[in-house]
């Protein structure tokens, strides 16, 4: 069952949004080589903390941190650790807080000081196939509608889009329906109303489209060991038009 929230809810869900934001900006200003990922989700949690919220992701079915650090050819839900960052590496940072009772959840892929052409060509591919989709968020449109362009976007550039995992609804619940692929048919799917919440996040590799799971049960990498990078925002659906609650 998709949840609709009301106008009250989606305020509550811009607080939430806000921390998440401003979290990842913190993290940005951070990130060079040197500094290792348990570091990065110290400085995030302790964060969060500060601003009256808590960690969405900590302890959730069991994460062992506060927010996912995904390296190089890791996708999503990387465990912060002691490795150190190298120069030339790329890091996802997933980071979700919950305020009032309503979650936030973001990501943005960062370069760790300076990185391949390839990389960096990567990372605003991926950033921009997140706004193609938002581009169809729109009433009366249908939910493939976002993912057929969020891939259509990805793969006219050469990329391919992960299929395992996807996005999808929030509110009181970190996950809700409903699912949100990062490809698909347009035309398909519920249709899009005022006061749906979807969290949109493109996962897009270098290489092929598969992926597998570490030994770790969590984290989430290319087949073929390609790069892979991932940006996300939670979208609220309104008649004003969509509005990104996870951008400073």
């Amino acid at each position: 069952m998709i949840n609709i929230k009301s106008g009250v809810e989606i305020q509550y869900m811009r607080s939430a949004g806000k921390v998440v934001a401003e979290a990842l900006a913190l993290i940005e200003e951070v990130i060079k080589p040197g500094i290792t990922t348990a570091e990065i989700d110290k400085l995030a949690e302790e964060f969060i903390i500060k601003q009256g919220a808590k960690p969405s992701f900590k302890g959730y079915c069991g994460f062992p941190a506060s927010i996912c650090t995904s390296v190089n050819d890791e996708v999503v839900h990387g465990i912060p650790t002691n490795r150190i960052l190298l120069e030339g590496d790329i890091i996802s940072i997933d980071c979700g807080a919950i305020l009032n009772g309503y979650h936030g959840d973001a990501a943005r892929t960062f370069p760790v000081g300076k990185v391949s052409s390839e990389a960096t060509m990567l990372i605003e591919i991926t950033k921009n196939s997140f706004f193609k989709g938002v581009e169809k968020a729109l009433i009366g449109n249908r939910l493939s509608d976002i993912s057929a362009a969020i891939q259509c976007y990805a793969e006219e550039h050469g990329y391919s889009v992960v299929r395992d995992f996807v996005g999808h609804g929030i509110g009181k619940s970190m996950h809700e329906d409903p699912e949100v692929p990062n490809y698909g048919t347009p035309g398909r799917g519920p249709k899009l109303v005022h006061g749906m919440v979807l969290a949109i996040e493109p996962m897009i590799n270098i290489g092929k489209h598969y992926v597998k799971v570490k030994s770790n049960r969590w984290t989430v990498v290319t087949r073929d060991g390609s790069l892979s990078a991932h940006y996300e925002n939670t979208v609220a659906i309104l008649k004003s038009g969509p509005e990104i609650l996870t951008l400073n």
